[in-house]
């Protein structure tokens, strides 16, 4: 009976060696499949990915018998969608460059170049406009004899779909001697406010597009120890913001 019972435990010995090269097989096939999975598109991403689940599959010295804890592998966006918030983006940026040259024509055609400037920052189209053009020295009003550049310009600000746009005001540091205004701050922003009424009295314009807002002395572009430093300070800048962001985001909900 002796004989019998240790012969039983041997085949049951025998009955489950089989249980390691299936595992090392079920190993290897995984790696196939990661393989195939990663040349279908050569991506660098992807090949990354493809090493880090290597490293844990055959540095961690353990198979796939014995449970090990799950391979996190992280999602890249797909190339396609990639390439299409870029190609937004480039086109976006393409039409902002279309507009200032239709704002530079028209500071060509009419001759103020000394008085405005245009710009393409991060933030969007930046034209600038010295005060002088548009306000009496202390006031907020603009000036009836360059009400019509302020009407201009609003032909220029219709946008199709819609574009947010910011009308900002800034001035010297030189303090204001008004009983209407109690500091700069107040002048500056009813100069925006005031510039804005204007543009947005064209009714193809959707003033939920539109803001405005005033910085004072504090965001100056010259020294204010010149005169023509002071004169360059103080200004109204309108900022045509893009419609898509440079990370694929659309910008096109008002403010």
């Amino acid at each position: 009976m002796a004989k019998k019972h240790k012969k039983h435990k041997e085949e049951e010995e025998m009955s489950e060696s089989w249980l390691l090269p299936y595992a090392d097989i079920l190993t290897l096939l995984l790696a196939l499949f990661i393989v195939l999975f990663a040349s279908s598109t050569v991506d660098q991403a992807k090949l990354e990915q493809m090493s880090q689940v290597f490293n844990q599959i055959f540095d961690s010295g353990s198979g796939l018998m014995e449970q090990p804890s799950p391979v996190n592998v992280p999602v890249t966006p797909n190339d396609s969608d990639v390439d299409s918030e870029s190609s937004a983006y480039v086109e976006d940026q393409q039409a902002l460059s279309k507009i200032q040259d239709s704002v530079d024509e028209y500071i060509a055609v009419n001759a103020l170049e000394k008085q405005f400037a245009t710009k393409l920052t991060d933030e969007g189209l930046l034209v600038t406009i010295r005060d002088s053009i548009l306000f009496d020295t202390g006031k907020a009003e603009v000036n009836p004899e360059y009400r019509q550049i302020a009407e201009d310009i609003s032909d220029l600000l219709v946008f199709d779909p819609p574009r947010n746009v910011v009308i900002t005001g800034h001035t010297d540091n030189i303090p204001i001697a008004s009983s209407e205004f109690a500091s700069n701050w107040e002048l500056s922003v009813m100069r925006s406010v005031n510039f804005l009424k204007i543009l947005v009295r064209d009714n193809s314009i959707d003033p939920l597009y539109f803001s405005a807002k005033g910085y004072g002395e504090f965001k100056p572009v010259a020294s204010n120890d010149t005169i023509e430093g002071r004169a360059k300070n103080r200004r109204v800048e309108v900022l045509i913001q893009p419609r898509v962001l440079e990370d694929g985001t659309l910008n096109d909900a008002p403010q």
